[in-house]
């Protein structure tokens, strides 16, 4: 069966107590081995709905794109938080991101009155919030926010595959599939793991097995 699309429930209640502008925020990347965890921060326009927004794992990645550049282009105001591999390595994952959604959410051209997030809440901003556990599945504001974040994150790790082309980063995008475990075994990671994340182990020689890219896979 189809999934529904997410609610707009939350946002109906938060209309109707005086606020204006409500952002929903959510994370990709965050169980991924390699590649940047990357949130959004979408503030939607009530006049201008999005039929169809749901949670991203839910969709396609055509529908994913269709979406998120509808989004885009509707939206009173959306932004992305980025925090790389080597700053979760100083850090540990749940701060990295934390620190992306703050950064999305000060990165939005329009300052939200109210914040829902998917089942976290962040640290650091002086704007009302709520976590709401499946949120992206429950609220719109924040399945737009999750498609906005994978797509940017999908296109990302679409385009750093042609540096390392043995890892499949264009098909598993960073998480821990049989094949890429196989390829950190063969070749050691590259720049973009997360080196202090199980599964991730400097293979020998490592620096001069892979300065730039391993070994072309056929």
């Amino acid at each position: 069966m189809r999934p529904r699309a997410a609610g707009f429930v939350h946002e109906r209640q938060l209309f109707a107590a005086g606020l204006r502008a409500v952002a929903g925020v959510d994370e990709v990347g965050r169980g991924c081995l390699a590649g940047p965890v990357v949130a959004g921060a979408v503030i939607l326009d009530r006049s201008r709905p999005v039929p169809g927004v749901r949670d991203s794992k839910t969709l396609g990645a055509a529908a994913r794109e269709r979406l998120a550049r509808e989004i885009a282009g509707r939206a009173v105001a959306f932004a992305l938080g980025v925090v790389d591999p080597e700053e979760i390595d100083r850090t540990d994952i749940l701060r990295a991101t934390l620190v992306a959604m703050r950064r999305a959410v000060e990165a939005l051209r329009v300052r939200p009155d109210f914040i829902l997030v998917d089942a976290l809440t962040i640290p650091g901003i002086g704007t009302p919030q709520r976590g709401i556990v499946r949120g992206d599945a429950i609220s719109a504001s924040i399945a737009a926010a999750s498609i906005v974040a994978k797509f940017y994150r999908d296109e990302l790790m679409q385009s750093v595959h042609a540096l390392y082309p043995a890892y499949g980063f264009d098909r598993h995008k960073g998480y821990g599939t049989p094949d890429h475990l196989d390829a950190l075994r063969r070749f050691g990671p590259t720049p973009l793991h997360r080196s202090t994340f199980r599964g991730v182990r400097p293979g020998p020689a490592a620096d001069q097995l892979l300065p730039l890219s391993p070994p072309r896979v056929h």
